[in-house]
């Protein structure tokens, strides 16, 4: 493909990983594998989650929310991908872009907010037993979703307009298999220090206050943990908050690696890598710690395919 030919057109140019073609051949499949592994796993926990009635409580209303966001971000990224790793052309419309930016940036804000809120649900369900579903009620639960998706999306129209009203003088090249906040930047050919403050200043707020809100929350969980007399009432609480525990480092550590440096200093290659690790590898690791770890969904995801067998046979009778 050459670049030149698209110069005049309203398009941009994904690079991704052009320059390693047998890579892209690889990774087409991987991404491919990882994306399924998403679709069916976090569409299991939701209709696990709506139709078993054990599961109807405030943890598995978060989690189901967090299934549904999850689809969502993946979806907005990996067919565009899939299109162009596997095509000669490797191109996406200046709308395109566009749209993918601002929902990027809104999905990605959406799930550090959505971690904070899970961990309160946890420390409120251990610290304050009694009082837990007094306090996690329906329409507070309702409040906390709309709150976070309302903040994201503030968040991701300030930084994203910022990123798109920068002057490109002609250049229409990313050097990335999508379109990020970084690498739109990267391109403009004036001054970009306003926005990389700008990109740093909201990172801190919602990155790094709901992480600290989180690390709050488990030192309570932890201080009571460890006064519980029960070692099955210890063992099941650890189970709980484990698994919110590994999804909350493994997607707040690249985060923070990626956004949160100053000069933004990986190499070019090790950021595409570390995009696509919290973008597809993340979104599908989280329904199997989530099920893995947990009795209780285990035990809805099995009746869920008692009822599914039973149904198909009565159908063939």
């Amino acid at each position: 493909m050459d670049p030149s030919n698209y110069s005049s057109l309203h398009v941009f140019i994904l690079l991704g990983f052009s320059d390693h073609p047998k890579l892209e051949m690889i990774l087409s499949g991987v991404v491919s594998i990882f994306y399924i592994i998403t679709l069916v796993g976090n569409t299991a926990i939701i209709l696990a989650s709506l139709l078993d009635s054990q599961l109807h409580t405030p943890m598995y209303f978060f989690l189901r929310n967090l299934s549904f966001l999850d689809l969502c971000f993946t979806t907005s990224i990996v067919p565009q991908m899939l299109v162009n790793l596997w095509g000669p052309e490797k191109t996406i419309s200046s709308l395109g872009c566009v749209v993918q930016l601002y929902v990027y940036m809104w999905l990605g804000s959406i799930e550090c907010l959505l971690l904070a809120v899970m961990s309160y649900d946890r420390f409120t369900a251990i610290c304050k037993p009694l009082h837990y579903f007094v306090i996690m009620n329906p329409c507070l639960r309702l409040k906390m979703i709309v709150m976070v998706w309302s903040i994201s999306l503030a968040n991701s129209v300030v930084l994203c307009t910022l990123t798109v009203n920068l002057p490109r003088c002609g250049n229409n090249l990313l050097d990335h298999f999508l379109c990020e906040l970084p690498a739109m930047v990267k391109i403009a050919c004036v001054d970009t220090t306003t926005v990389e403050m700008s990109v740093f200043a909201l990172g801190i707020v919602i990155v790094l206050t709901p992480l600290i809100l989180i690390l709050i929350s488990y030192g309570y969980i932890a201080k009571a943990v460890l006064r519980m007399k029960s070692k099955a009432g210890q063992r099941k609480a650890m189970n709980t908050c484990g698994s919110h525990l590994t999804v909350v480092s493994i997607f707040y550590g690249t985060i923070i690696y990626m956004y949160l440096q100053p000069g933004n200093s990986a190499s070019k290659d090790q950021g595409k890598f570390l995009t696509l690790f919290y973008t597809i590898i993340t979104p599908s690791l989280n329904p199997l710690i989530y099920t893995l770890r947990n009795r209780d969904m285990k035990g809805a995801l099995k009746r869920l395919m008692k009822v599914h067998h039973k149904s198909a046979e009565i159908e063939r009778n």
